[in-house]
């Protein structure tokens, strides 16, 4: 372990990174890390709630139904569209918005951890580069050499281990679990629409030929 070799791969990786990336992206990062190892969504709980306001619109229809909130953003404001438009495209409109958003935010998280992962070994190689530059002028010691020798080593060691075990890691795993979740809202949105359809007032004849060209 070397104190001086952690500091200029990290610290110098963390910096340059908020640099190049900005607070917004840098927050992003941190709060996708924070959300490792937890729950993001639970698909079984949303469909048996939605199977509840498909219940009541089914047997009070589109103009009389109550949005039914479980505390699921996306699926709160869809159901008021969905109300609110009376139509099952406005409810996929909705969706789409809410899509657009977490894919931003999630790709940004992404971004910014391959842009750490890409700077660490960069850091490890400015560490050698030190280590180099400290070496006396007037000639060498045997302890000068092995200590300038060891931060060499281990700033290069310090930033391969970070980029490949630490910052690349992260991101997939980030991205990864973005794309479960969009996939599991997807099928919930999916099977929403198809149970809704036949609730979902007559379509006037621009949307009966759109619809029928889809």
């Amino acid at each position: 372990f070397d104190a001086l070799s952690l500091a200029i791969v990290g610290g110098g990786t963390m910096l340059a990174t908020y640099l190049r990336c900005g607070t917004g992206d840098c927050r992003r990062a941190l709060a996708a890390i924070g959300q490792i190892g937890r729950s993001r969504f639970d698909a079984d709980a949303a469909k048996a709630e939605l199977a509840v306001q498909v219940r009541e619109i089914r047997e009070d229809g589109l103009l009389r139904a109550n949005p039914h909130h479980f505390g699921d953003r996306e699926f709160d404001e869809a159901t008021d569209a969905l109300l609110g438009g009376r139509s099952v495209e406005a409810l996929l409109a909705a969706h789409e918005a809410h899509k657009a958003r977490r894919m931003e935010a999630s790709n940004r998280a992404v971004r910014t951890l391959a842009q750490a992962a890409e700077l660490a070994p960069v850091f490890g190689l400015a560490g050698t580069l030190i280590s180099l530059a400290r070496l006396p002028a007037d000639g060498l010691s045997k302890g000068a050499y092995m200590g300038s020798i060891s931060m060499a080593v281990l700033t290069t060691l310090y930033g391969l281990v970070a980029a490949n075990l630490i910052f690349a890691p992260i991101a997939r795993i980030i991205e990864r679990a973005a794309e479960a979740e969009e996939t599991a809202r997807q099928d919930i949105v999916d099977w929403l629409a198809a149970q809704l359809y036949e609730a979902a007032p007559a379509l006037g004849p621009a949307e009966r030929r759109k619809r029928a060209a889809a």
